[in-house]
């Protein structure tokens, strides 16, 4: 199947098929998304906050139809570029976010950001909205939570291609695997933006 961008450029990407077990311990094995759906899911049951992941916009063109029941989608182009991956309410405060991971063992490479979802997040931020991001280190398994405005003057302010981990480390709040919730980021949040 074959995804594109609205400028035309076809969407490709570097995952690798992923196992539906999780391997080695804990939730190492598991996707940061994974842990972050996991996590809300987790928030709205308890009535914590109500937090939803943003389904990507795309317009199917092509589907094959082998039997009604197996209608596959073959090719569809993306319909415009998306901000960030989760928004929602928490307390009567609207939160935006984008959570990305790398395994790189001492830098987050900017490139993983995409300039128009650091926009959207400038956007919140200056409407005083919740704006972060989540990082994970998948090698140490260290997770983070950053203002989206800090990581925006920490880039401006960068001759690097990279953010170092201890960059990172000094300027957010450091996150905790769990069971339940695996990520349990809204305290984070809570000591980020109304502490």
């Amino acid at each position: 199947m074959s995804f594109r961008y609205p400028d035309g450029k076809l969407y490709t990407t570097n995952e690798q098929p992923r196992s539906p077990i999780p391997t080695g311990s804990g939730n190492r094995g598991m996707r940061l998304e994974d842990d972050i759906n996991e996590s809300i899911a987790y928030y709205r049951r308890e009535n914590i906050a109500l937090i939803h992941k943003k389904p990507t916009p795309v317009q199917i063109v092509n589907v094959d139809y082998p039997a009604r029941s197996r209608a596959k989608i073959t090719e569809a182009y993306f319909r415009q570029a998306s901000t960030t991956d989760y928004n929602g309410v928490y307390h009567g405060h609207y939160l935006d976010f984008e959570a990305k991971e790398t395994r790189q063992k001492q830098s987050f490479p900017f490139k993983n950001f995409h300039d128009h979802q650091l926009q959207h997040l400038s956007d919140v931020a200056r409407q005083q909205g919740c704006a972060f991001l989540i990082f994970r280190f998948v090698a140490s398994g260290e997770i983070f939570v950053m203002k989206a405005t800090v990581f925006m003057q920490l880039k401006a302010e960068s001759t690097r291609k990279s953010l170092p981990k201890d960059v990172i480390s000094e300027n957010s709040i450091p996150v905790q695997s769990r069971a339940f919730p695996p990520i349990d980021f809204l305290p984070a949040v809570e000591r980020l933006f109304f502490r």
